[in-house]
């Protein structure tokens, strides 16, 4: 897997996350625990991982009217993980 992180996920419920050492990810849909744990380390190496808690988002209904009338459609299905930090901090908004 080439991009294991895809990118950080700014909520206001996961920036107060962030107080507590844990910092959210959208990461690829096939990435396990251990290709997560590792992409962290190589992409933050000043940071100690804990642990790792992935979720599986389903897929979700979404529609827009067009001139030629209503088009539906759905949500792709993604992957979200909270990291633990042990040790060291993550800025998101310093980065580029």
């Amino acid at each position: 897997m080439k991009y294991v992180l895809k990118k950080p996920l700014i909520t206001e419920k996961l920036t107060q996350l962030q107080a507590e050492g844990k910092y959210a990810f959208e990461v690829d849909k096939y990435a396990s625990k251990e290709d997560i744990k590792r992409a962290v380390k190589d992409r933050y190496p000043n940071v100690e991982v804990g642990s790792i808690h992935t979720i599986i988002m389903p897929s979700k209904p979404k529609g827009r009217f067009t001139p030629s009338g209503y088009v539906e459609g759905r949500k792709k299905v993604w992957k979200k993980a909270i990291v633990t930090i042990k040790e060291g901090e993550i800025d998101f908004f310093s980065e580029i």
